[in-house]
């Protein structure tokens, strides 16, 4: 599938089948913000100052503390001039939902207030001040989110969107393309490329020009002029550079000077796909700009802290949720014959066998009908999958529908078996047809929630499926673990893909 076929809303098709290419309705040129994103920026700055002011002159009042009003002045000052320091209302930010930076910025901000103070001469009770800013840091996370999901949602609509003119050899072009066509939650929408050498491009994408391989012109002298006058005729105001063997350094940097001197911005894209930013570090050496890449934290105290969330949050959701246990399993008992808790062998981290439990939700001889079901799979990978499977009961059907089969897999993440947050573990036999990129699943425990499950479960595709795992192992991190179990509750209640 090409990215104008996955695009959606970014791409229109003529009446004679062509592709139109989208003006999309806001951009900007000049690499600044869009309509959209400016009306963000007036609310951001209000609410970050507001939350910082008014509580702190509020509280200072009630309790009598000297000089409330110029107190409060300097806190919320601090917490505007903290995040305009570190970039906060710029084109970027305004749209990322990171939590773990509005922290920093807050106890950055603390010290900020303290030294303004000092240099004041304001007397000031630290933990009031502490506590009066506890509603700045609030205000801060759920501005950040809510700004982060708004932008998505109306990206999805092709609005707030980034003209973007690719630069490459074809192949390379055709590669990125691919890969932007698999979601539309990025800000970027392609306009056209200008290829470098003669070799054919397998997307439909506009080809505004093509550019001289590097041995034919050293010099590079007339990239930068060609380049930018493709940006200005497709209104592309960010321009994507995917180095080649034709692409040298050399070559990338005076294509640079050439666009920045111009007005454009540039992005080299170096070929990694689905890297956390937080495993990424940059160096110089030599000149030349290095990139780390760290790997997924498998030790340490943000495991342990898994690991204590893993069982103490086991234990607390059993204790809690036995009133819906003993409901099930009444409902379970008095509509169909059979034990009320069924279990199956299924494959854990390191290729170790473990008992899963669950609520029934088949009729008893469900195995053993397996066999005259294959035909039937829906899913298109080793996972099988049928939305009217007719071995469910009705009863099975309501737990299906809102997840509560799979409570009792609780005792599993008590035991250690399993853990709150990983991908689905797997039964052996669908392991048998793993390859060995597949098979990368299984280096952490499994989950009883997921990317999978937070993401459309059933509805998602076995690449769609894998590719959400192999994210998750290799980008693992506490507070992406907490993001998951925020969103599991949404997609319980929303039960979508649940069958």
């Amino acid at each position: 599938m090409g990215l104008f076929e996955a695009a959606g809303p970014r791409v229109m098709e003529s009446p004679a089948g062509t592709a139109k290419w989208d003006r999309a309705p806001e951009h900007d040129r000049g690499g600044r913000h869009t309509p959209t994103e400016r009306r963000l920026l007036p609310v951001a700055l209000a609410v970050d100052a507001v939350g910082a002011l008014l509580p702190v002159a509020a509280l200072c009042v009630t309790t009598r503390q000297p000089h409330p009003l110029l107190t409060a002045a300097l806190a919320g000052m601090s917490w505007l001039a903290v995040g305009a320091s570190k970039n906060r209302y710029t084109r970027d930010e305004l749209g990322a939902g990171a939590v773990l930076p509005v922290f920093r910025d807050w106890l950055t901000m603390l010290g900020v207030l303290a030294v303004a103070c000092v240099g004041a001469r304001i007397d000031f009770s630290v933990e009031i001040c502490v506590l009066a800013l506890l509603p700045a840091l609030a205000l801060g996370v759920a501005r950040r989110k809510l700004a982060h999901r708004y932008l998505l949602a109306i990206r999805r609509r092709a609005q707030a969107l980034r003209r973007v003119l690719i630069v490459g050899e074809a192949g390379a072009v055709d590669v990125v393309l691919a890969e932007l066509a698999h979601r539309t939650d990025h800000e970027y929408v392609v306009v056209g490329s200008c290829l470098v050498g003669d070799e054919a491009t397998d997307s439909a994408l506009p080809v505004c020009d093509r550019l001289a391989s590097d041995g034919d012109a050293p010099e590079g002298a007339l990239d930068g002029d060609r380049v930018l006058g493709c940006a200005a005729e497709l209104g592309a105001d960010l321009v994507f550079v995917a180095p080649g063997r034709q692409m040298s350094a050399a070559r990338v940097r005076r294509l640079a000077w050439a666009l920045h001197d111009g007005g454009r911005n540039l992005a080299i894209l170096p070929g990694l796909i689905d890297v956390s930013q937080h495993r990424v570090r940059l160096a110089k050496a030599a000149g030349l700009t290095v990139m780390h890449i760290d790997p997924a934290a498998r030790r340490g105290i943000p495991v342990l802290l898994k690991q204590a969330t893993d069982r103490l949050g086991a234990l607390l959701l059993l204790m809690l949720l036995a009133p819906v246990f003993a409901v099930v399993a009444t409902a379970i008992r008095c509509t169909t014959a059979g034990p009320v808790f069924y279990w199956q062998i299924r494959v854990g981290r390191d290729l170790r066998r473990f008992r899963m439990w669950k609520f029934r939700t088949m009729v008893v001889t469900a195995d053993r009908m397996r066999a005259a079901l294959e035909q039937s799979n829906e899913h298109d990978g080793a996972m099988f999958k049928m939305r009217r499977d007719p071995r469910v009961t009705p009863v099975g059907r309501l737990l299906r529908r809102f997840s509560l089969d799979e409570l009792p897999q609780l005792f599993n993440v008590l035991a250690g078996h399993m853990s709150l947050v990983g991908p689905r573990p797997p039964l052996p036999e669908e392991v048998e047809r793993y390859d060995g990129t597949e098979i990368r699943r299984l280096s952490v425990k499994p989950g009883l929630t997921g990317l999978w499950q937070v993401s459309g479960r059933s509805d998602l595709s076995w690449d769609e499926t894998v590719a959400l795992d192999l994210s998750y192992v290799d980008n693992w991190s506490y507070s992406r673990d907490i993001g998951v179990l925020v969103r599991t509750v949404r997609a319980v209640v929303d039960g979508r893909g649940a069958y």
